[in-house]
C-alpha cells in the first residue's frame, strides 16, 4: 500500500497545557484580581486594613442615600390539593376544638347567671297544666348534652371544611390554568 498524500513532516506531539493544568505563559505569583478603582495603590484596595483616601467610593451628586425597598411580583400558579387537604384538617381541627371549649364556657356562664332557670321557670309555666309541669328546660339543655351537640356539629364542620378547601384548591388550578393564578406584590421590611 503506498501513501499517496506525499511527503509529510514528521509528527510533533501537542506541547501546551493540557486540561486541568495552568498555562505557562501565566505568572506563577500570587493571583491579584482586578482593581475597582483605579486611585488604589498596590496590588490591593486596602494599606494596612485601611482605605487610602482615594478608593473610597462617593455617591455620585443626585443619587438617593436613602435605602430602597425592594419588591417582587410574585404568581401563584398552582396550589397542590394534598398540602391544602393537611393544612385544612388542622385548621379546621383546631376550630372544632375551639367551638367546643367556647359553648361549654358559655354553658357555664349563661348557668351562673341563672339564664337557664328563669328562662325555664317562664316556658313550664306557658306550657303545663294542671296535671303535668310542662317543658322542662334545664333537663333538657344539660351540660353533657350541649357538648354532646357541639361535638357533632364540630365533627361535621371538620369533615365539611377539609372537602371544601381541597375542591377549592382543584377548582383554583383550573382558574389559574386559565387567567393565570393570583399576582401578588411582596416588599421586603427595613
Amino acid at each position: 500500500m503506498t501513501d499517496t498524500r506525499g511527503q509529510q513532516p514528521p509528527y510533533q506531539g501537542y506541547n501546551g497545557a493540557l486540561p486541568g493544568e495552568r498555562p505557562a505563559a501565566q505568572p506563577t505569583g500570587a493571583y491579584h484580581p482586578p482593581r475597582a478603582y483605579e486611585g488604589t495603590q498596590g496590588g490591593g484596595g486596602t494599606q494596612g486594613g485601611q482605605q487610602s483616601a482615594s478608593a473610597v467610593r462617593r455617591p455620585r451628586t443626585g443619587a438617593r442615600t436613602t435605602p430602597r425597598t425592594r419588591k417582587a411580583r410574585l404568581r401563584v400558579a398552582k396550589a397542590d390539593p394534598w398540602s391544602v387537604m393537611k393544612v385544612s384538617f388542622l385548621l379546621s381541627i383546631a376550630l372544632g376544638i375551639c367551638t367546643v371549649v367556647a359553648a361549654a364556657v358559655l354553658w357555664m356562664v349563661m348557668d351562673a347567671m341563672g339564664v337557664f332557670s328563669t328562662v325555664g321557670g317562664t316556658i313550664s309555666e306557658a306550657t303545663g297544666s294542671n296535671e303535668s309541669n310542662g317543658f322542662d328546660l334545664q333537663s333538657f339543655l344539660s351540660l353533657p348534652r350541649v357538648l354532646m351537640f357541639t361535638s357533632v356539629i364540630a365533627v361535621i364542620d371538620v369533615v365539611l371544611m377539609t372537602a371544601l378547601a381541597t375542591l377549592g384548591a382543584f377548582i383554583y388550578n383550573l382558574s389559574a390554568g386559565f387567567v393565570g393564578g393570583v399576582e401578588l406584590t411582596l416588599a421586603e421590611d427595613e
